[in-house]
């Protein structure tokens, strides 16, 4: 059976030790296309959230497996469900850490299985330095007669956006972004995206989260910094070199946003709270 829940729900994987440097950073904030100064040279330096995300495997070359305890499932029916990062400080240019993480949950969506993943980095002297939450969406291993899991809905306020903001990515996007360690051929090898039912190789998703986290800081913050958590679900694929137009709404603490490539939702239920200080 290629998901076993009584197996895989509370198994823990592997750590992860991992190390980063500026220029690991820097080459993220490229890939995500930036071009300003402070996430482009080490001068001043400032990292975004979203770089926790990657970092403990940034500089992996091969192409990922889907092989946990518990879970055994052809690469070509994945897709990114969703992810969310918490930071519990800002990030550092370079640094070292642990990465703990186990499977939370599976759930089964009828035609889809959703194995979600709960993991948190932490320092050499026992510092929590960011969460994560993600799931991953496997066509076909659905219908094991488990729990459909919540629904996740975020509630978009009924008036307009307070902010629209217009972003273009890159047609050779994907190339860079698989250099900060996610070489799934879905997003370079055109047999391979035509596989998994694409016309084409798409970007990303985690590419997509980056860049439109970095779209509202630079539109409505003063800086990264001010990021607690950012939380959003996939909910379309963006081809390299589309623009994505991103909706936010101020709700107190938080702002919720809501981004589509034309007339196509790529990313939904999206939250980036900011911290409180």
């Amino acid at each position: 059976m290629p998901i076993d829940p009584s197996v895989a729900v509370g198994a823990e994987l592997p750590e992860v030790k991992f190390s980063w440097t500026e220029s690991d950073v820097l080459l993220y904030h490229l890939a995500l296309g930036a071009t300003e100064l402070r996430y482009v040279y080490e001068q001043g330096l400032r990292v975004l959230p979203t770089f926790g995300v990657v970092a403990p495997r940034f500089h992996e070359t091969a192409a990922p497996v889907v092989s946990f305890p518990g879970v055994d499932i052809d690469l070509a029916r994945v897709l990114h469900g969703t992810q969310e990062i918490a930071v519990h400080s800002p990030l550092p240019a370079s640094g070292e850490a642990v990465l703990r993480t186990r499977i939370s949950d599976v759930w089964d969506k009828g035609k889809a299985a959703v194995i979600v993943q709960e993991a948190t980095a932490v320092t050499p002297d026992g510092t929590a330095l960011f969460t994560t939450r993600s799931s991953i969406f496997a066509r076909g291993e659905g219908g094991f007669g488990g729990d459909r899991g919540p629904s996740g809905k975020v509630e978009v306020p009924a008036h307009e956006p307070d902010f629209l903001i217009e972003t273009a990515t890159l047609p050779q996007q994907a190339y860079l972004y698989r250099l900060c360690g996610d070489r799934n051929p879905l997003h370079a090898d055109p047999e391979f995206a035509a596989r998994a039912g694409f016309d084409a190789p798409i970007l990303h998703g985690l590419c997509t989260y980056g860049v439109v986290c970095k779209a509202v800081i630079d539109a409505l913050l003063d800086g990264p910094e001010q990021v607690s958590s950012f939380s959003a679900k996939f909910a379309g694929v963006v081809f390299p070199g589309e623009t994505l137009t991103t909706r936010v709404w101020r709700d107190g603490t938080r702002l919720v946003v809501s981004t589509s490539a034309g007339d196509r939702p790529v990313l939904s239920d999206a939250v980036l709270r900011l911290t409180e200080d």
